[in-house]
């Protein structure tokens, strides 16, 4: 699994010209499902998304965690994280999983998010959105379950 991850002010998502979710300050989730992810990558990559200390301190470090400032939290599904872009000009998305396979291990990983953050909102699967966020900092961090 693949993960951006957006420390912002706000976010939102419409579909269609209606807006379909929204948050306040917390995280924007990008999040890319590979072929052979389990749940036991979507496990991993919340609790890592989870245990960060990006969120600033009254001292402006980045000592605090979602949990520790009550931030909302955005998942957003984005395949387009899994292009290779290796060869010619057109990205091959073949690294990414089928439909089925990824829209349960997102709706997994929103799960998990959901179990310890109030405040979760989500995209749809699938759909073509438009994803508005202020981006605060600019504070962005790209997890992936290989290298975590």
């Amino acid at each position: 699994m693949r993960a951006v991850v957006q420390r912002v002010l706000r976010a939102n998502v419409t579909i269609d010209g209606v807006e379909a979710a929204r948050i306040g300050q917390g995280y924007l989730i990008l999040l890319g499902v590979a072929a052979d992810d389990t749940e036991a990558e979507a496990e991993r990559l919340w609790k890592k998304i989870f245990s960060l200390r990006i969120m600033e301190d009254e001292a402006g470090k980045t000592n605090r965690s979602i949990d520790d400032v009550g931030g909302d939290v955005l998942v957003v599904s984005q395949f387009t994280l899994f292009a290779d872009c290796r060869h010619g000009r057109r990205p091959s998305f073949t690294g990414a999983g089928d439909p089925a396979h990824a829209n349960e291990l997102y709706e997994y990983f929103v799960s998990l998010a959901r179990a310890d953050v109030p405040r979760v909102a989500t995209g749809t699967f699938a759909a073509d959105m438009k994803v508005g966020l202020v981006n605060d900092g600019p504070f962005t961090i790209v997890l992936d379950t290989d290298t975590l």
